[in-house]
């Protein structure tokens, strides 16, 4: 059945961090608790995301997005070797300026490719929707560097109580652009949450895997088996893939 909308991921997939995220959370930490090693940062970073995504799925937690960031930054800072008094002082002022900061363009751009596919699949008729594990700030991210315009839909974890890879999130999507999952792709970075989860719910998944300094901040597993994956280099992939579908 030939597709007639396409899912995307948002992080990692068309959307990227302006400057790597452990070089913006330095430049902020800095003037409240000293030059903290970057690297330190990156590692902390990387561990307290995961603890709390494990923790508390979907940003379900007392505050919701704002408080589930909190914990994340405050753990970030201490696992860095931030001294915990003056951290605790400076979290009021930290937390907004990075919660800002990635909400615009200021800590986002897409990738190079990202607005000419997503033109070139509205000039084909096709729906185009995001699909992403995040909080609602996405929004304005989308809006900020023009990509909400393009999209006739976005689900975001916060605002519906689910993430991937629960097919639920999917079968939301679908109802909202009125299509099958027979007539649907999904794109992403995670071999989990988009591939496996947009295919247990009969969608088309795609992996996207770009080659290079960009594609460093995909979410790829150590020693992970691609073998039977549909992976694509880039999004520009997309309509001729759609093209040369049945």
């Amino acid at each position: 059945m030939p597709i007639r909308v396409v899912f995307f991921d948002a992080l990692h997939t068309i959307i990227t961090p302006r400057l790597p995220i452990y070089v913006q959370y330095s430049q902020v930490f800095a003037p409240y608790l000293g030059e903290l090693s970057p690297d330190a940062i990156r590692v902390a970073f990387k561990t307290s995301l995961k603890q709390i995504q494990k923790e508390k799925p979907a940003y379900v937690i007392e505050g919701g997005a704002n408080a589930w960031w909190m914990e994340v930054i405050k753990r970030t800072a201490l696992g860095a070797g931030a001294d915990e008094k003056d951290l605790l002082k400076a979290l009021p002022e930290i937390v907004p300026k990075l919660m800002t900061r990635f909400s615009s363009k200021e800590g986002y751009k897409t990738f190079p490719e990202v607005l000419k596919t997503l033109e070139r699949l509205r000039e084909m008729g096709i729906k185009i929707g995001v699909v992403s594990n995040a909080d609602s700030r996405i929004r304005s991210v989308l809006d900020d560097l023009n990509v909400a315009p393009l999209l006739d839909t976005i689900l975001l974890s916060e605002e519906e109580g689910i993430e991937k890879p629960n097919k639920e999130i999917w079968v939301r999507a679908l109802s909202r652009v009125g299509c099958s999952s027979a007539e649907a792709m999904h794109v992403g970075d995670d071999i989990f949450d988009d591939y496996q989860g947009s295919l247990n719910a009969n969608l088309s998944p795609i992996l996207i895997r770009r080659i290079g300094a960009e594609g460093e901040g995909e979410s790829k597993e150590d020693g992970e088996n691609l073998e039977g994956v549909t992976v694509i280099q880039t999004l520009l992939e997309i309509p001729d893939r759609i093209t040369n579908t049945p």
